[in-house]
């Protein structure tokens, strides 16, 4: 299985990507893991947030194929315990499904289209977390989720 991670703009703050990869790096031991940074749209300043999640939009849709498992990660989403993630992993694997690719939209969400190709919402929290801080807690979960499957002590640490 093709694991990926979805961002839109990139991770500028220094102690969170420091975070991020350190992860990233753990994760390529259980699976084959891959981040992939949306740039962020340049005329963003100018357009409405219902404009910046179109123009978002169009440019996730482009990094997803048609085998892909589109999971979002989405406010209104399902929440899940990390036990309860971990078993979520292992569905997919036992599906057989080939590429699962979760996705973290801008700061304004997605628009209906991503939405529409998406097969399934988590969330993280019901609080609400800065996009970038939400990816390093989603590949720390990732990692988490991977050691509670091969019965590893990180969890209980």
């Amino acid at each position: 299985m093709i694991l990926r991670l979805l961002v839109v703009s990139k991770t500028d703050i220094p102690y969170i990507q420091t975070g991020i990869d350190d992860y990233v790096k753990r994760l390529k031991h259980y699976v084959n893991f891959e981040l992939v940074v949306i740039p962020a749209l340049k005329d963003a300043a100018r357009l409405s947030p219902e404009e910046v999640k179109e123009k978002e939009g169009v440019q996730i849709l482009k990094h997803l194929e048609g085998a892909d498992r589109v999971v979002l990660l989405d406010e209104h989403g399902k929440e899940f315990t990390s036990v309860g993630f971990s078993e979520y992993l292992q569905k997919q694997m036992n599906a057989g499904v080939r590429n699962l690719t979760f996705v973290v939209g801008g700061a304004f969400g997605f628009a209906p289209s991503v939405y529409k190709a998406a097969t399934d919402k988590i969330s993280l929290s019901q609080m609400t977390f800065n996009h970038q801080m939400v990816r390093l807690f989603f590949v720390e979960q990732l990692y988490r989720g991977f050691t509670i499957l091969k019965g590893e002590k990180y969890h209980n640490a």
